[in-house]
């Protein structure tokens, strides 16, 4: 990596237990705390030499589910913009993570801001004290703050990252959502026909048995389904469960089924379109932001290729790595893999002309983010009217199916 740069990720350190107590203090006010440290008997030897007279003294309780929440990507997206406001301002940046810290909600995420803290309050720089947390942030994070401390232009690179972080999460949330849809149609359509089958049409076989003649064949066959799933509807839950199962470990453990199925996902109608752009953008987003730390295109490239969420685009970058590394041009790379739009291309071979790739990058990046949001907003509104159209057609099947019987009956009585 370039100078400043981050590569060598620390393994993080196993954490002191954290505990609560409560003391009367030099002027006889009773005060509360919390703090880590080795052990019950070490803290009440801290708290008498500062001055202060424990009364109690305990290990802090574990919250039931997990160890007091997660942190994600949108709360890193959060911290890096509260910290760029911060700076701005002019707030000192120990200060400015005393003041966040004191704000957040997350006990995790308050944890984790309080260790850098007190890092670098130890005599560790910035960039040194967030590689101290590879868990949240990454290479890329961590080069853009190494480059503001060396070229004194912290709270631009701050700004530059919250802003890359905030729009990347802002594009995984819409290609999420965009592929919730068809999930949300399926769902739906299985929640209505098991309804319908277990509780609607055994009402409609009673009433069918006192007819004494034979049933339309699609009237029997829903009979039959519905007899089937009220004494074995346990078979299809476990074999939704084995199939989901399978899946996920096949994805976990197979690169060969992942790309399969990432090649898959960019030739569906519409969402492929999406996915493909969205993969696109943060290619673009990504590399951009990378110039901005000063990391040489090369070295940029593994960390784009785990920005773009798709493995026929990460392949596509590693391939690009490689030619750019032999002294191929970016853009004469990105055109061998077949996969970049000529738009694409043609920008960033202005932009490698021009000196202004990064600008160039940016503005591809901007355009697909829209795109992407048009064609999310467009889906949403061609959804609706589909899943009203699924919806009837099977509602409207079990319907027919189950009046069959007395349309057959009218015609022989008329």
């Amino acid at each position: 990596m370039a100078s400043g740069t981050y590569n060598n990720r620390k393994k993080p350190k196993a954490e002191l237990p954290y505990f609560e107590w409560e003391g009367i203090n030099k002027n006889g006010v009773k005060i509360r705390g919390e703090v880590q440290a080795l052990n019950a008997n070490m803290l009440r030897a801290t708290l008498r030499r500062k001055g202060i007279k424990p009364r109690w003294v305990r290990a802090k309780r574990k919250p039931l589910f997990g160890a007091g929440g997660k942190i994600t990507p949108a709360d890193i997206a959060h911290f890096a913009r509260q910290l760029t406001t911060m700076m701005r301002s002019g707030v000192p940046l120990v200060q400015a993570l005393e003041l966040i810290s004191g704000g957040l909600e997350n006990p995790a995420m308050q944890i984790m801001v309080k260790k850098i803290k007190k890092d670098i309050e130890a005599g560790s720089d910035f960039a040194a004290a967030l590689n101290n947390q590879p868990k949240y942030f990454d290479d890329l994070f961590v080069n853009l703050v190494a480059a503001g401390e060396q070229a004194g232009t912290m709270e631009d690179m701050l700004d530059k990252v919250a802003t890359y972080k905030e729009k990347t999460e802002r594009m995984k949330a819409k290609v999420k959502k965009a592929m919730m849809y068809p999930i949300m149609v399926l769902i739906m359509a299985v929640v209505v026909s098991a309804i319908m089958l277990i509780f609607v049409i055994p009402q409609f076989e009673s009433v069918f048995s006192g007819f004494g003649a034979e049933l339309p064949a699609f009237t029997q066959m829903l009979i039959d389904l519905s007899n089937w799933l009220q004494s074995s509807w346990w078979k299809p839950l476990i074999a939704l469960m084995v199939i989901g199962f399978s899946f996920n470990q096949a994805k976990q453990r197979s690169a060969k089924f992942r790309y399969f199925i990432d090649t898959a996902v960019l030739k569906i109608p519409v969402m492929g379109v999406i996915v493909d752009k969205s993969a696109v953008a943060r290619f673009s987003r990504t590399l951009s932001t990378m110039f901005a730390a000063g990391v040489p295109l090369v070295e940029a490239m593994d960390a784009v290729a785990g920005s773009t969420g798709n493995l026929v685009y990460h392949k596509a970058t590693m391939q690009i790595k490689e030619d750019t590394s032999k002294g191929v041009q970016l853009n004469e790379a990105m055109l061998t893999t077949q996969q970049f739009p000529t738009m694409v291309v043609q920008m960033t071979k202005i932009g490698e002309e021009s000196g202004r790739l990064e600008e160039m990058l940016g503005r591809v990046a901007d355009y697909f983010e829209e795109q992407v949001d048009d064609l999310v907003d467009s889906l949403s509104k061609q959804m609706e009217p589909l899943i009203m159209a699924v919806l009837g057609v099977i509602v409207g099947g079990l319907v027919v199916g189950m009046y069959l019987p007395i349309f057959k009956l009218g015609a022989v009585v008329g």
